[in-house]
């Protein structure tokens, strides 16, 4: 019993210790997506992940995080997010000893072109690389290394105690009182050609800066910790882009991940 709550309090301390994009963000990633798959993509998709679709794919590796097996307890929790500190470049610095979200991608990758994996290997990965492309759109999952990626900030969200951290994984898209078929649909309508094509770039380290420009303007002004609709009204815009850009991310990552060998990678 002892060794069990040393554990869970070890984990409440570590930077991952919320989850990235809330349920409805992360499917919301993974269905706009599937329109952006390559026939060879989404043929391989299929075939892994059978009658699972990527937005019910997407949520697993948080859900399983409560399982009791030490790979949920303490091994994955690092592929969650990337840290990177205000000033710095994440190619400048690269992973800590541990991993973290760019060693996991490109992990779980191999394990998706290995023709020897297991279709349960094969399985597990392509819900973590779904998840994690979600995961690093969400700007907080580029911490700054200084407050757990917002989880230290507190503040309180339309009148409810909450942090900064939670109100970008869930509260700003669940204040839209959207299903995240509906949320998807809306949004995947506005993707212009032009944004489509501008926007598929399947290199994690153009995700993660981006992320890390937004994060700079979203912690709110010392003493402004009442956060309301407008913080909403401020923010709306940069939700739904990093939503979208997501989607269209994570297509564009396994389209070359299932593509010819020699355009795939996994970093």
């Amino acid at each position: 019993m002892m060794i069990r709550l040393l554990l869970s309090a070890a984990l409440l301390l570590a930077p991952s210790a919320a989850l990235g994009w809330g349920k409805t963000g992360h499917r919301v990633v993974g269905k706009i997506a599937e329109p952006y798959l390559t026939p060879e993509a989404r043929r391989s998709v299929t075939a892994i992940l059978e009658r699972e679709t990527m937005a019910e794919a997407s949520n697993w590796p948080d859900f399983m995080r409560s399982g009791p097996d030490e790979f949920w307890t303490k091994t994955s929790y690092p592929w969650h997010y990337v840290t990177v500190p205000t000033g710095r470049t994440y190619a400048a610095i690269g992973a800590p000893p541990e991993g973290d979200a760019v060693t996991g991608l490109a992990r779980f990758a191999a394990t998706v072109r290995d023709p020897r994996a297991k279709l349960a290997d094969k399985q597990l990965a392509l819900r973590f690389i779904i998840h994690i492309v979600g995961d690093l759109h969400q700007p907080l999952h580029a911490g700054n290394g200084n407050d757990r990626g917002g989880n230290d900030v507190r503040v309180t969200f339309m009148g409810r105690q909450t942090n900064l951290h939670s109100v970008w994984d869930s509260g700003l898209v669940d204040d839209e009182q959207l299903s995240y078929g509906e949320m998807a649909e809306w949004l995947g309508s506005r993707i212009t050609p032009d944004d489509a094509k501008s926007w598929a770039v399947a290199d994690p380290k153009v995700w993660i800066a981006e992320s890390a420009a937004l994060r700079e303007r979203i912690y709110p002004p010392e003493g402004k910790a009442d956060l309301s609709y407008g913080y909403v009204f401020q923010h709306k815009r940069e939700v739904e882009d990093r939503l979208t850009q997501g989607g269209v991310r994570l297509a564009a990552y396994l389209n070359q991940l299932f593509g010819p060998p020699s355009r795939a990678s996994g970093s």
